[in-house]
């Protein structure tokens, strides 16, 4: 890791123009639409009264696998996604044109093979009115990065799941084809596709994209907490603990206490938890 470079990194701003179909297409990666006869979740899938999928942000303005970048230094082969984080300060259009623009916040030394945490933030701007709708921020564990000098920043504080039963709990399955229908709202990453990718990786078939997952437990909180009201969730954090195989029933347990919402996230059938510490604001 070249600690210099990437303190002084720079991303350049990206445009992101995006149509209703892109919108319905990220909501179907996410399963919306499920029951044909379900009026809430059509509206996420149809363009009568199309609504934005909150956690979509996350696709918007997305600079790419920017770590792969042989300036940066970064063996890019041993990053894994670790968190992620999300703040809406509007309702997500459901089409149009944003602004991606993505910064640095700090990078945190583990020490000598314990790795690096680097957090990267990204504002999505609406290109029309220069409003900030909503802030994307994540921290990309740098397994093979770590003893480089720098100075080990605690990151923050996991939201604390209550130790009494849930509140709510949502089954979500999954279709064998939910990746395949998933990258098509950007992230193309092979190893959510290609067999012989994920078995090189040491997965038994390609993986489900931590970030459809996440949209999962957005899907979950919807449709538990918010009566599928997309302007009531404004915020959503994780920790990503396992991978989801595309067929897999996801299984939420959420608590609520007032506007703070908390969950997690498993798979029975395997007994592995997938996401982990997650945390909700509804209003």
């Amino acid at each position: 890791m070249d600690y210099d470079a990437l303190s002084n990194w720079t991303f350049d701003d990206l445009e992101h123009d995006f149509s209703q179909r892109d919108t319905m297409l990220y909501a179907l990666g996410l399963g919306f639409g499920e029951d044909p006869m379900d009026a809430k979740e059509l509206t996420y899938v149809y363009e009568e009264n199309l609504v934005a999928v909150p956690s979509m942000a996350v696709v918007l303005g997305y600079p790419g696998m920017w770590v792969q970048n042989p300036k940066t230094g970064v063996d890019w082969k041993k990053v894994l996604h670790g968190e992620q984080w999300l703040e809406v300060f509007k309702p997500l259009p459901t089409q149009g044109k944003v602004i991606g623009r993505t910064k640095i916040d700090h990078i945190s030394d583990k020490g000598e093979g314990k790795g690096a945490v680097i957090y990267v933030s990204r504002d999505i701007i609406d290109a029309a009115s220069n409003e900030t709708l909503a802030r994307v921020t994540m921290s990309i564990f740098a397994r093979g990065d770590g003893g480089f000098g720098g100075e080990n920043i605690p990151g923050p504080t996991p939201a604390t799941i209550p130790d009494r039963a849930p509140d709510f709990t949502c089954d979500l399955a999954t279709i064998p084809q939910q990746a395949l229908i998933y990258r098509l709202s950007g992230d193309m990453n092979p190893l959510h596709a290609d067999p012989a990718v994920a078995t090189t990786a040491g997965f038994k078939q390609p993986i489900l994209h931590g970030l459809a997952t996440y949209g999962l437990a957005g899907r979950a909180v919807l449709k538990t907490v918010c009566d599928y009201d997309a302007s009531r969730l404004t915020k959503l954090d994780v920790r990503f603990s396992s991978p989801v195989y595309p067929g897999e029933t996801v299984h939420f347990d959420i608590w609520q206490d007032g506007q703070d919402v908390r969950f997690r996230a498993t798979v029975p059938a395997r007994d592995v938890v997938v996401l982990n510490n997650g945390a909700a604001r509804v209003v």
